[in-house]
């Protein structure tokens, strides 16, 4: 082994890189995707054109964006099921702002995007500092910012159920420009967000915190770690992202609406599940939350396309991976099943050697 390995605890950085748990349910949500493709390809050739797979990633652009963020939040041991709602939130501020009060177009999505950030604030205020559930706190700001979207939109002259419209085409460009002619902007956005959350959460200090709080409060203070301002940052993260989201789906609907995505909170929370991130915290990734929201998308775009399942049926398939993934979990992580598990391998072994 070569000096310039990288060593802890007698391992090598490769070797310790395999044996992270992280890194093999990455291995195993890549071998989903690829039987994914396999299977939808093999079934019907139209599912393997890339224009095809894009567009209909377009559509779940709102769980993948926020999903990543939401992993921070379920590392510290909380839950944020509000995101959807602030989506909406941003959408009618951006629309009433621009049409109503005569704002720019991207004055007013600054704007809505720092509301979006004051609303994750405020939520993690009180699960922070305040000591409330998480569950609680966020269940109340999906109601309350959603009314807050209903008010919103009552300040403008045009009817809710229809929507504002007419935006600007450099607005609309933000989602109908693609690189070579395949890639949708809003896609190099998703890039962009993965490359900041994965550096924010694997390479930095910031992150190592964020861990540390979701596997032990306590001993983050005693470390002199602010786990109250970390888990607040981390609702503050999820706010950001909600608002980006809400930018990127008024371009490219070309319509803003108080109720923008208000059907993925299951599906984001599916998605950092089966990324690997544990409900009760300290662990995730947002790679794997990226390539669970992939297979995801994969599958709403395949079923219906491959077998001619009616898409509002598609949220079964996506519930039964959520309650596999979670009791399977919960099975491998059993003590009686690990001793039971260690005693085959002890066997094994003693099998080989008497051999």
């Amino acid at each position: 082994m070569s000096d310039k390995t990288p060593k802890l605890g007698g391992q090598s950085g490769l070797r310790r890189l395999w044996n992270g748990p992280n890194f093999r349910w990455n291995l195993f949500l890549l071998l989903l995707i690829t039987v994914e493709c396999v299977v939808f390809g093999a079934t019907n050739s139209k599912f393997l054109s890339l224009s095809r797979i894009f567009a209909s990633a377009n559509g779940d652009l709102t769980f993948w964006y926020v999903s990543i963020f939401v992993t921070f939040v379920m590392i510290t041991g909380g839950i944020d099921i509000q995101s959807c709602a602030i989506v909406g939130l941003t959408s009618i501020i951006i629309g009433v702002a621009w049409q109503d009060f005569g704002m720019n177009i991207w004055v007013a999505s600054l704007l809505a995007v720092a509301v979006s950030v004051a609303c994750g604030a405020l939520s993690g205020f009180f699960v922070a500092y305040c000591g409330v559930q998480a569950m609680v706190v966020t269940l109340g700001g999906s109601f309350l910012y959603s009314g807050l979207g209903l008010l919103v939109s009552g300040l403008s002259s045009t009817e809710a159920y229809k929507g504002i419209s007419g935006f600007p085409d450099s607005f609309k460009a933000l989602t109908r420009t693609k690189l070579f002619g395949i890639v949708p902007l809003q896609m190099i956005i998703f890039l962009v967000l993965l490359l900041a959350a994965y550096l924010l959460l694997h390479r930095s200090k910031y992150g190592r915190k964020v861990f540390l709080v979701g596997v032990n409060p306590a001993a983050a203070e005693y470390s002199g770690v602010n786990s109250r301002w970390i888990t607040m940052s981390t609702y503050i993260l999820s706010g950001l992202a909600a608002g980006i989201t809400g930018v990127v789906m008024t371009s490219q609907l070309g319509t803003a609406k108080s109720d923008l995505g208000g059907n993925f909170t299951m599906t984001i929370i599916t998605a950092c599940v089966l990324g690997g991130t544990l409900s009760t915290g300290g662990k995730g990734s947002a790679i794997g939350t990226a390539l669970a929201a992939i297979s995801i998308t994969l599958l709403r775009f395949g079923m219906p396309l491959c077998f001619g399942i009616n898409k509002q049926y598609l949220d079964i398939p996506i519930g039964v991976l959520l309650v596999v993934v979670v009791v399977g979990r919960a099975i491998v992580s059993n003590p009686t099943v690990i001793a039971w598990v260690g005693k085959l391998r002890g066997k094994g072994k003693e099998a080989k050697a008497g051999a």
